[in-house]
C-alpha cells in the first residue's frame, strides 16, 4: 500500500514548484549577504537576525510589531532580540509614548552593522543582475512586487 501511495502521490513536483524554486533563491541571496558581511568583518550575525534587522525601524520598533513583520511568535523573535543585544546590535528602551511598552532600537554598532548590511545586499544584487541579465531581473523584481504586495509587512 505505502509503495502505491508513494507512486500516486509522486515526488517531482515537491522540489521543483515555484516556492521551492523562490525559497531555494532567497537562500541563495541571504546566504551570499552574509558571505560579504563576513568579507568585511562582519560575522556576528547569522541569517535568523536578518528576520529582526530586516524589520526594525530605524527609530525602535516594539517586539509584537516586530513579530507580526517577520510572521514569527514573540517568544521566538524575543530569543532573537537577546541574540542580537548580546552581539551589540540592538538595545531595548523605554517606549515613550507608553512607559509600560519597551522599544527594541539599534545601537550604534547595530547601525554600522545596518549599513554594511545595505552595502551587502546591493553587492549581492548587483551580482544577480549579472548573472541574470537586466531583462529578467527587472521582470522578477516588477513580477515579485506585484504578487506580494498584499503580503508587505512594513508600512513604509
Amino acid at each position: 500500500m505505502t509503495e502505491e501511495l508513494t507512486e500516486r502521490a509522486g515526488t517531482a513536483w515537491r522540489h521543483a514548484n515555484i516556492g521551492r524554486l523562490l525559497n531555494n533563491a532567497v537562500r541563495r541571496f541571504e546566504a551570499r549577504v552574509l558571505e560579504v558581511m563576513s568579507e568585511k568583518g562582519h560575522t556576528e550575525a547569522r541569517i535568523a537576525h536578518i528576520s529582526l534587522t530586516r524589520n526594525l525601524d530605524i527609530a525602535g520598533t516594539r517586539l509584537t510589531e516586530l513579530a507580526r513583520r517577520a510572521s514569527m511568535s514573540k517568544q521566538a523573535m524575543g530569543e532573537l532580540v537577546d541574540q542580537c543585544a548580546n552581539l551589540g546590535l540592538v538595545d531595548r528602551t523605554e517606549d515613550p509614548s507608553d512607559r509600560r511598552a519597551r522599544l527594541i532600537v539599534f545601537t550604534p554598532t547595530g547601525i554600522e552593522w545596518l549599513e554594511a548590511f545595505r552595502t551587502a545586499v546591493d553587492i549581492a544584487e548587483a551580482e544577480m543582475r549579472a548573472e541574470l541579465g537586466e531583462t529578467a531581473m527587472n521582470a522578477i523584481v516588477a513580477g515579485l512586487t506585484g504578487y506580494g504586495a498584499r503580503f508587505a509587512t512594513l508600512d513604509l
